[in-house]
């Protein structure tokens, strides 16, 4: 581990001046900058972990594609953070898709991270060079880590001191002028360390619409993204440390067409401080905010003319947060984690809509804000070839200071003031599980959870578009709730040779949905006007989505060469009745039957060679299932050759042989893709 005798920065920002003493090798103190450990109840469930090295050795040193290496784990749409709208981003597992909002719980060194305002994930946020170590659990009702984990939770560690140098710089130039550049500086010594990492990445983007459809409006859409961290670890105790982050970003993208420009922009600041003693504990703080904006257009038939009818100008949204818990010390055999945690969201809309001759002429803000407050137990028993694992949480929530406001712009008259009712409840969560390891090679697992989720301030109260469809908010939504049970084995056969494999079952009720409520052209509640092209929905609970499938995974080493492969199938449908009964039978929009990824990599004297193979099957664009996106198959491929030393010359390839990857299927019958052909030269240096 690179060590410094003076840490100047580190002493002045974090520490008392102790730590500047020269230390003995009695008095050396080892931080980590993570929390508490791993839970020995974790090998009854289905968990992925994907290492430091796969993290910073792929095609597109994006962390959602990164996080495609886990079959089944997937975006509402099939682009990346380049070219999709950050709105569709959310994130889910095992098929309870049908919404942009995220499914799965993501936690980055135990903040979590979807969007307080729209539960969507804003993926430039995060530098993969400044990430240590991703952990994925399938399946519901993690406890504690917090509410939200309806289909699995993801657990983001930053770097560790031992995976970081002294100075890391990457630098690409790629397809389309891009350019993808990510730094990051180190500061380690035995009492604490300190880095500071960026990034920036740009590029003038490719035409979304297929080429067969395009038009003179359609145009390649840029795109500029940038972000920065600094984080802080320091030993204040010899079994205490202190953790500090700080975080940016800025995320611009455009998607097409005149007046479809959309901004990001956070900040996020966190504190923990993790004891490792014979009670182990950890406290956590932390604060979010974002500011989002996106204008939308309306385009004619012939595509050679788009108007605006949205403008969205400001959504401003916050988030709060803490959790405190505690290890109490109960024998080897034993582990319970006891604590609390609270999560408040606050925001609104203010949008500008009914244009007329370019012009708008009203305007709408609506928002409110929810808080989430929890007690959980999480505990493991090891007895041998047995182990037991439980967790239950206890929640309470509250909907308050909803609101819906529209004004004519030119006289001030008032069209609409509405305040809705608060609404609170309270939820009883859990999950069991057992793991038996009757032979060495071979553990049998089997589990039963539920999970929850509350609407988010998106779903209650901002309207959205996509292309000439719209979609109607409703703040009356209830929360969704998951009933799930799961088995499945892990298998050592030989050295170097892992193989898994799970069957689950799942059952989603009160499903938040975008249902199809009518056909333009013609004015619509909460939407305004809507083309003869487009298509009205409204966001509405179902009665249940069911799903069930199977996910293997295998991972192989043999001297240089490693391989690794992941499969998930899934049957889901959707149990409806009311105004929603036409939905009744149908599959979820954008849920994939199937999803595989496989990658074969060769490591020797410092140079890498990989390539990674990613099939998604067919999906329905829309909750109809009248909208088809075709199967696509990927390759992506990664090369790195040191040439003196500390210094790479860095070759990547996203989606090589070029497939078409349909990403949306509008109304109108116009299809988007996802990223075409990217190739990018570069170098790294790691001093």
């Amino acid at each position: 581990m690179p060590a410094f005798h003076r840490l100047p920065l580190l002493a002045l920002a974090l520490a008392p001046t102790p730590l500047l003493a020269q230390a003995t090798e009695s008095d050396i103190i080892t931080v980590t900058g993570r929390g508490l450990a791993d839970q020995p109840g974790d090998r009854a469930f289905d968990v992925v972990t994907i290492d430091r090295d796969r993290i910073t050795q792929n095609a597109s040193q994006r962390l959602e594609n990164v996080l495609a290496d886990v079959a089944g784990l997937q975006q509402f749409r099939r682009s990346d953070s380049r070219s999709a709208h950050p709105t569709s981003q959310g994130i889910t597992l095992r098929g309870l898709g049908g919404n942009a909002s995220s499914r799965a719980l993501l936690v980055l060194d135990g903040v979590p991270q979807a969007d307080p305002f729209g539960g969507w994930v804003v993926f430039p946020a995060y530098a993969t060079g400044r990430l240590g170590r991703i952990r994925v659990t399938r399946g519901g009702g993690s406890g504690f880590w917090g509410p939200g984990a309806l289909a699995g939770t993801i657990e983001i560690d930053s770097a560790t001191p031992d995976q970081l140098s002294p100075l890391d710089v990457a630098l690409s130039y790629g397809s389309r002028n891009s350019v993808d550049a990510q730094a990051s500086a180190s500061l380690v010594r035995d009492g604490g360390f300190l880095t500071v990492s960026g990034a920036y990445a740009r590029g003038d983007g490719f035409t979304p619409i297929v080429a067969e459809q395009r038009g003179p409006v359609d145009r390649p859409a840029p795109y500029e993204q940038f972000s920065g961290a600094a984080r802080g670890v320091v030993a204040i105790a010899p079994a205490t440390e202190l953790q500090m982050t700080l975080a940016a970003f800025h995320d611009a993208r455009d998607r097409g067409t005149d007046f479809t420009d959309n901004r990001s922009d956070g900040a996020d600041a966190s504190v923990r401080l993790v004891g490792r003693g014979r009670w182990g504990w950890s406290a956590l703080a932390y604060v979010q905010t974002r500011q989002f904006a996106s204008r939308y257009a309306s385009v004619n038939a012939a595509r050679t003319a788009a108007t605006l009818t949205l403008d969205q100008y400001n959504v401003p949204a916050t988030g709060l947060g803490g959790r405190i818990e505690v290890s109490p010390p109960l024998g080897d055999a034993i582990t319970l984690r006891l604590g609390g945690d609270i999560r408040d969201t606050s925001g609104r809309t203010q949008e500008l809509y009914t244009y007329v001759a370019g012009l708008p002429t009203r305007r709408r803000e609506a928002g409110g804000a929810t808080r989430t407050m929890g007690l959980f137990a999480d505990g493991s028993v090891e007895a041998g070839m047995l182990t037991l694992t439980a967790a239950a949480r206890v929640d309470d929530w509250r909907i308050r200071n909803g609101r819906l406001d529209e004004t004519v712009l030119a006289t001030g008259a008032v069209l609409t003031d509405t305040a809705f009712a608060d609404r609170s409840g309270q939820e009883f969560t859990g999950r069991l599980g057992v793991a038996l390891r009757p032979v060495q090679p071979l553990t049998l697992r089997a589990a039963a959870y539920r999970g929850w989720r509350l609407p988010t301030l998106n779903e209650l109260y901002r309207p959205f578009r996509a292309g000439a469809d719209a979609t109607a908010a409703n703040p009356m939504l209830n929360p969704e709730h998951v009933d799930g049970v799961e088995g499945g084995f892990d298998l050592l056969p030989m050295a170097g040779l892992r193989l898994s494999g799970t069957y689950f079952l799942n059952r989603l009720t009160e499903a938040i949905a975008n249902v199809t409520m009518g056909q333009g052209p013609g004015t619509f509640p909460g939407v305004g006007f809507v083309a003869a092209s487009g298509v009205y929905r409204m966001r509405q609970n179902l009665d249940a989505i069911r799903s069930a499938g199977f996910e293997l995974e295998a991972n192989a080493t043999a001297g240089p060469v490693n391989a690794r492969a992941s499969w998930s199938h899934v049957g889901a449908r959707v149990e409806a009745s009311g105004l929603a009964a036409p939905l009744d039978g149908l599959r979820p929009a954008q849920t994939p039957r199937d999803q595989l990824s496989a990658t074969l990599a060769v490591e020797r004297r410092g140079a890498v060679l990989s390539g990674t193979v990613r099939h998604v099957g067919r999906q329905f664009e829309d909750d109809q299932n009248s909208r088809t996106l075709a199967p696509a198959t990927t390759l992506d491929a990664y090369a790195a050759v040191p040439v003196v030393r500390g210094w790479l010359i860095e070759a990547r390839a996203e989606n090589l042989a070029d497939a078409r990857v349909e990403a949306a299927y509008s109304g109108a019958g116009l299809i988007e893709r996802a990223t075409p052909r990217t190739l990018w030269i570069g170098v790294r240096t790691r001093l």
